[in-house]
């Protein structure tokens, strides 16, 4: 089966519906998502089965007098005219939809949705990748009537909705209202899990995964989606600076230090632009950042500190195509020996990274905390914090060695009247022992 038959069901199509139905026409909608999430698939499935008729303008291929139209907008008419003909589509008022695909490469065009979405006959949709980044939108007036979601990877529940699997997720969601060991169920559900790690959510390395059951293949195509973004980044800063700090995340989370310093990645004299860098590196969505806090409290982006953070990999299939990049896959045992459970390194970095992918999915800002232990002597640290009814969840993320948890005590004696349960995420089956509720990998969506 061609990837492009095969559509998988996305949760974000809900969101668009909801969008339909309640803005009527009155706000255009932006999703923004990093290069091959999916975005262009969805959107066309959804104008496809919403609407009687659908124009799709892809920017970075339309012909020439389709991308010189929004030049000039002053004739709308003549406008719709003219992409009728060019697309030999017939648009009809209020149950058509417009679809600016890749719209970053066409400015005017995203600056056009405020003088379209008041004619008010069609809805409009944008796509885009990198889209707020400062050089593409610095001399156009950002319109206010526009709607912007973000697309992630396809999360966990998605992946096990394209493995024809709708049972899994609801069972673990209601165990999670009163949780309980799961048993003798626990190891599928591990191994299960850690195939999701390492197709990852791009949705051609799930296609392919499906097509051919070969973990070589999936690795091939996360190898050119990498490139892809390697190529976008030399696009934005041809230094090379963004790609350097892009490789080198594996390394840096492998340190295990509070921070991704920078300064071991880039020469010192190369670091001037850095904000920006880091800005860029943002807005792409190929990386989530964790932002260390200064004080661990319900409204914890007021004490973020923007100067100590780490990134992740936005998708975690990738993280472990990048982190083993380096060996041809035909030598390297990574896959078989991970999805097995064999793993003899401390690979603790990749289920930090997927946690983050996870919790990020949700909705979650990504925050951690560190400080220092009584004697001085070293520091103590909490992987992620979670802001939940005006008390925090505490989380510390364990691939080995559950039985201490230093940071997360130290941390749960320290700020005691501040917590509302504190969690250890870790590949063992579900236990609660004293306060700490300890959660098997699987089971992070439900935070």
């Amino acid at each position: 089966m061609e990837m492009a038959n095969r559509i998988f069901k996305r949760k974000i199509y809900d969101k668009l519906l909801k969008w339909k139905a309640e803005r009527a026409g009155k706000t255009a909608i932006l999703i923004q998502g990093a290069r091959r999430v999916g975005k262009s698939t969805v959107v066309e499935e959804f104008a496809k089965r919403e609407y009687l008729s659908y124009i799709l303008i892809d920017f970075s291929s339309c012909a020439k007098e389709v991308f010189d139209l929004f030049n000039d907008i002053s004739d709308l008419n003549h406008i719709f005219v003219r992409l009728q003909l060019a697309y030999g589509v017939s648009l009809h008022e209020r149950q058509s939809v417009i679809v600016f695909d890749e719209v970053q490469k066409q400015p005017l065009a995203r600056q056009a949705i405020k003088h379209l979405v008041a004619d008010g006959r069609y809805d409009y949709i944008e796509t885009g990748s990198l889209i707020s980044i400062r050089r593409n939108v610095k001399d156009i007036i950002i319109p206010s009537e526009e709607t912007r979601i973000n697309m992630y990877p396809m999360d966990y529940e998605e992946f096990r909705w394209a493995l024809d699997d709708t049972t899994t997720i609801p069972l673990l969601r209601s165990i999670m209202e009163k949780p309980q060991p799961l048993g003798a169920a626990h190891r599928k559900l591990m191994r299960d899990f850690r195939l999701y790690m390492l197709v990852g959510g791009m949705p051609q390395a799930v296609n392919e995964y499906l097509e051919t059951n070969n973990l070589s293949n999936v690795d091939a195509v996360k190898r050119d989606i990498l490139a892809l973004y390697e190529s976008d980044f030399y696009k934005i800063d041809d230094s090379g600076t963004l790609s350097m700090l892009f490789n080198a995340i594996p390394s840096e989370l492998n340190k295990n230090a509070s921070r991704y310093q920078v300064s071991s990645v880039i020469e010192s004299g190369r670091t001037e632009r850095l904000i920006e860098h880091i800005a860029d590196l943002k807005e792409s969505m190929t990386v989530n950042m964790a932002y260390s806090v200064t004080d661990p409290n319900a409204g914890m982006s007021f004490y973020k500190d923007l100067n100590r953070y780490k990134m992740f990999l936005a998708d975690t299939g990738l993280f472990v195509t990048l982190a083993f990049r380096d060996k041809d896959f035909t030598e390297n045992v990574i896959y078989q020996k991970l999805w097995n459970d064999k793993l003899s390194t401390n690979l603790g970095y990749l289920y930090e990274n997927v946690v983050a992918q996870m919790l990020k999915a949700e909705g979650n800002e990504l925050y951690y905390h560190t400080f220092p232990s009584e004697s001085g002597k070293h520091n103590y640290e909490i992987d992620f914090l979670l802001s939940r009814q005006n008390k925090i969840c505490p989380i510390e993320v364990k691939s080995s060695g559950y039985k201490s948890h230093s940071s997360l005590d130290a941390f749960c004696a320290k700020y005691s009247n501040r917590i509302l349960t504190p969690y250890l995420i870790y590949s063992k089956d579900m236990l609660k022992e004293r306060n700490v509720q300890y959660l098997p990998f699987y089971m992070t969506m439900f935070l």
